[in-house]
């Protein structure tokens, strides 16, 4: 086909390597440029691949909060049962009125915690679409084991390309989350049930002492499954509950609604932690631009990491703990330090010098430990999602308005967080 008048054919690829005549011998350099067609190929079918059908996609979103429906239900079985572990598969031999049963009291607990989940994710959406970015519905991970899920994500199909769009985006989701959990909550403070209609059924061997059993259930130094209250659980319950009526935190598993509550409170917290690209990230790194909180980024990492694993070693420990765990947490603490500073060396020298500060701490206060709990988390952190921000193309300052509002959210993070959430 000829070309139109006045365009210039194609100016010949001088790296252009045409595949050799059968029974030739290939040219110097023709293996790397058939290499490189082929990857172009590949490249070319990835980013030109049609994407999936609406009905393809919304099936898959659907199916997946269907199934994390399921598992959310069960574990809100488990946990009221007073439990922590794998989904109790045995409900599914249950017929009729105990069927029943336990899926009430499991739907009490999946249907506030998702809704909260729910609400927090489309907060993210509904801004990113307010901001002309694409992004997709929500992806709920179900979970066979704890609370049943590991949460939900959307995924930004493009480009944020400034730092306002950041800043709105993340401040967005635990907004919206934290407007659902605290009417949830004082809902639960308000309908607890009298301790005869439900606690004292769950065990009645704690009826025959009335509202003073725990008195005489927990002996002194017993320890139990409980959540710890944040600052704004405490003041909810104080305002809004009638102090006969509250469980004591050994029997807040079975509680479904206060326990949804309790763990939207957490998760929103977990949310604002300010590292990385958590939504916290987002919202310190709108309030002080790249440069600063990329700074602020490695000192808020490196405590955080000093907490968590503080008093798992000390001059006491045995030999064959510093011998085994001592080598595992060595290579954890050079592997997710070994990106965190310009050159590989300062990072170890970071970590070296972080579990050594760990080590004076014990000495100083033996009775002051961290949340191990929470290394999985700086592992991902660390090695997996980073501790720094993205650069914007548009770094102009925030308005005087959202500033007040993003440290309204950092305030909200201290009233909602709690560094040992599950004793």
């Amino acid at each position: 086909m000829p070309f139109p008048e006045n365009t210039p054919p194609p100016v010949p690829d001088p790296d252009f390597v045409p595949a050799p005549e059968p029974g030739a011998l290939p040219k110097p350099g023709a293996f790397r440029m058939n290499h490189e067609r082929k990857r172009a190929r590949h490249l070319f079918r990835r980013f030109e691949r049609p994407e999936p059908s609406k009905s393809y996609t919304y099936s898959v979103h659907i199916l997946l909060f269907l199934v994390t429906l399921v598992t959310t239900t069960l574990a809100g079985i488990q946990l009221t049962r007073g439990d922590i572990g794998f989904l109790p598969l045995d409900v599914f031999a249950l017929r009729g009125a105990a069927l029943n049963a336990e899926v009430q009291r499991g739907l009490w607990f999946a249907l506030p915690f998702l809704g909260v989940l729910t609400v927090h994710e489309f907060g993210h959406y509904f801004t990113a679409r307010r901001n002309r970015v694409r992004t997709s519905l929500p992806y709920y991970i179900p979970f066979p084991m704890g609370l049943g899920t590991f949460g939900a994500i959307i995924r930004i199909k493009e480009r944020i390309f400034s730092r306002r769009e950041f800043f709105d985006i993340g401040l967005a989701g635990p907004l919206a989350g934290f407007l659902a959990a605290v009417p949830l909550l004082i809902y639960g403070f308000v309908k607890l049930p009298p301790l005869e209609e439900y606690l004292f059924k769950i065990h009645p061997e704690y009826a025959q002492y009335g509202a003073d059993y725990a008195r005489h259930v927990y002996p002194p130094g017993q320890a139990g499954i409980t959540l710890a209250k944040p600052l704004l659980y405490q003041f909810l319950e104080a305002t809004f509950a009638n102090p006969g009526l509250l469980p004591h935190p050994n029997e807040l598993l079975h509680y479904p609604v206060l326990l949804a509550g309790a763990l939207s409170l957490f998760f929103t917290a977990l949310n604002l932690l300010p590292m990385g690209q958590l939504d916290g990230g987002h919202i310190l790194y709108g309030l002080l631009g790249r440069r600063r909180f990329n700074r602020l980024a490695v000192l808020l990492f490196a405590g955080f990491v000093f907490y968590a694993g503080l008093g798992l070693f000390s001059l006491q420990t045995d030999w064959q703990t510093w011998l085994y765990g001592g080598t595992v947490y060595a290579l954890y603490m050079g592997l997710i330090f070994w990106r965190v500073m310009p050159t590989p060396r300062q990072g170890l020298l970071l970590a070296a010098s972080i579990w050594a500060g760990q080590l004076a701490f014990s000495v100083a206060a033996p009775a002051i430990v961290g949340n191990p709990g929470w290394l999985f988390f700086g592992l991902l952190l660390g090695r997996f999602t980073g501790i720094y921000h993205p650069p914007a193309p548009d770094e102009r300052p925030l308005s005087a308005g959202r500033k007040v509002l993003g440290w309204v959210m950092v305030a909200i993070f201290v009233l909602c967080f709690t560094p040992s959430p599950i004793r």
